[in-house]
């Protein structure tokens, strides 16, 4: 037992996982003979050694089994997906650590193609701070195949970063003063903060079609999305409110809002 928890590191999931090898070892030496195994300082060796070769928590093989399990996953190979996921739970992978990626994955990867891969993913991340291995593992493998069948979109992604973009070559844009804060009165409210604001739930639809980009950014689109999963019916509601918002200074303004009311309630 020392041995083992001299070489884990202080990492119990590994030493436990350890002495597991080490018994069975034991066990299958011991056949039919009299009296329980005993377990040896060489059955402890041989296991820490196994395990070293199973996996490298602390070098490449831990970076380059997350970036094939996400590769994986995102591929939409749950069976691939499985199998990286579970050399990480053998080599003694923080489960926290795998829920992590799978959270991230979740927004990145599969994004509003499929919103429940999120709280998939989070339930997941919970259940491991909760119930813990070794059953925490299946949560794992259950969040895992969703993540990899979920149809895949990294729509909100890419508009981020192109968002993200425009503002480290630009700056911050300056707020429009209809948009500005006038909650708290006095100055704000006599700079005229917040005045001649649109409010949405007043309009048909609940669609407003003020000017809401900053002066500097008008007419930027940042976001394009897929047509895969719940995605199609969301890219069509965004090229119907922009039509609209496109023709908010024409004479089809009327029109367009009024045909916009029902999809939009």
């Amino acid at each position: 037992l020392d041995f083992l928890a001299a070489r884990s590191g202080g990492d119990a999931r590994s030493a436990l996982a350890a002495l597991e090898l080490a018994a069975a070892n034991a066990t299958g030496r011991a056949g039919d003979g009299g009296g329980g195994p005993e377990v040896t300082l060489a059955d402890a060796e041989d296991a820490m050694q196994r395990r070293a070769i199973l996996y490298d928590k602390g070098g490449d093989q831990h970076y380059d089994t997350i970036s094939a399990w996400i590769k994986a996953t995102r591929g939409s190979d749950p069976d691939a997906s499985l199998l990286y996921l579970a050399t990480m739970l053998e080599g003694g992978e923080d489960p926290r650590f795998i829920a992590r990626r799978m959270i991230i994955l979740a927004s990145e990867d599969v994004g509003n193609a499929d919103p429940r891969a999120l709280e998939v993913a989070v339930a997941a991340a919970h259940a491991v701070e909760h119930v813990g291995l070794p059953e925490c593992a299946h949560n794992l493998a259950q969040a895992a195949v969703y993540l990899a069948l979920a149809p895949k979109s990294n729509a909100s992604y890419r508009a981020l970063a192109a968002a993200r973009d425009w503002v480290r070559e630009h700056g911050a844009p300056a707020v429009p003063n209809h948009m500005r804060s006038a909650v708290h009165g006095g100055e704000r409210h006599e700079l005229g903060h917040g005045a001649g604001y649109d409010y949405a739930h007043d309009r048909p639809g609940a669609l407003s079609t003020q000017q809401l980009m900053p002066d500097e950014a008008a007419g930027e689109r940042f976001l394009a999305l897929s047509d895969r999963g719940a995605e199609r019916e969301l890219s069509e509601r965004l090229a119907e409110i922009r039509r609209v918002r496109a023709g908010a200074g024409s004479g089809d303004r009327a029109r367009r809002h009024a045909g916009l009311t029902g999809n939009l309630g």
